[in-house]
């Protein structure tokens, strides 16, 4: 029954028979990296050996922590600009305002930084603005599509109560809806860690981890790169998880009519 429940639609197993299966899946995929390796893809020994090598030698863990440093900044700032654009929708004066961000996620960021190199002082602020310009319009398209959402009934609702028109707009848009803006958050995170790379490389003075990737990168050493790409792809699987860890601590409510919870 335990394991007919994991290949069952929409089951909910016991955390402790899930938790089990994903070490299992783990540890198959690292059996299988390590004794049938792809010609062309690193060892599973080589990888760790690069990894040491990166951690004693090459400062992969300040380069990590610059980097994570920068991405929280970036994303603190973004959330709010993105959160007042997005509520600023309620007006239909800036709603033009909110469409254009939206829109503005096709630019490339090759031709921007040129002109925020002209604008800004120094290669950290031309960093962090692009870093926040690539998460902003991002955050602005989900977090505009959560506001239109909102049903006419949630909003007749708070009128019936006697709230007036922003009072409703507060307490139905606002904070009804801030779990699925953390939920937005969490979404785009990942497009930092996309963009780093490139902001990292055209401005090195700060160092940070996507410099080191290209630089292995750029000397062909492939199982650096692999294992700062694991290294990356671990600290964005935590960082999921802190999103989720955070919802519902602050907001037990948004599992509740769920199909499926834990993805």
């Amino acid at each position: 029954m335990m394991i007919k429940a994991l290949f069952t639609p929409n089951a909910k197993p016991r955390r402790s028979i899930f938790l089990t299966m994903v070490a299992c899946q783990v540890l198959v995929l690292l059996l299988l990296w390590l004794f049938y390796p792809l010609q062309l893809f690193p060892t599973l020994v080589e990888v760790l050996a690069a990894f040491k090598d990166l951690v004693t030698t090459q400062g992969l863990i300040q380069d990590l922590w610059a980097s994570i440093t920068t991405a929280l900044q970036a994303v603190a700032v973004a959330t709010v600009l993105a959160l007042l654009i997005s509520y600023l929708t309620a007006l239909p004066f800036f709603r033009p305002l909110a469409y254009a961000a939206s829109k503005m996620r096709y630019l490339t960021l090759t031709g921007l930084t040129f002109f925020m190199a002209l604008l800004l002082s120094n290669g950290h602020q031309v960093k962090l603005t692009v870093l926040i310009f690539a998460t902003t319009v991002y955050l602005v398209t989900g977090m505009t599509s959560v506001i239109l959402t909102t049903s006419q009934e949630e909003m007749d609702h708070a009128r019936t109560l006697g709230m007036s028109e922003w009072r409703s707009f507060l307490e139905v848009v606002v904070l009804g809806k801030l779990d699925d803006m953390l939920e937005v958050v969490r979404q785009n995170f990942a497009i930092i860690w996309t963009m780093i790379t490139l902001v990292e490389t055209l401005y090195q003075s700060e160092g940070g981890i996507g410099l080191l990737l290209y630089k292995q990168n750029r000397y062909l050493h492939l199982n650096g790169v692999v294992a700062i790409q694991l290294v990356i792809l671990t600290v964005g699987a935590l960082q999921d998880y802190l999103f989720v860890l955070l919802r519902r601590v602050f907001f037990p409510y948004s599992s509740l009519g769920s199909a499926i919870v834990g993805a």
